[in-house]
């Protein structure tokens, strides 16, 4: 989905100069557009799980997938 067009309808915080609206619990009316620039997964974490005395050792491993974007306009 690379060089897609996201909205963001809801928005918890905007900051204009000196000037933050903060959301209770989201800000009314406000959208963010956004372009994705690429999609990608983050360095392998190992997880080890282990019990001493007993022979058990097991590893697991997770990458985290995420998205970079371009914020291209912020309305509200």
């Amino acid at each position: 989905m690379p060089e897609a067009t996201v909205n963001f309808d809801q928005v918890l915080l905007i900051v204009k100069g000196d000037k933050m609206e903060i959301g209770k619990p989201l800000v009314d009316k406000a959208k963010v557009r956004a372009k994705v620039l690429e999609n990608f997964k983050e360095k392998k974490i190992r997880v080890v799980k282990f019990k001493s005395k007993s022979r058990y050792l097991r590893t697991r491993g997770h990458r985290q997938k995420k998205t970079k974007v371009l914020i291209e306009k912020i309305a509200s």
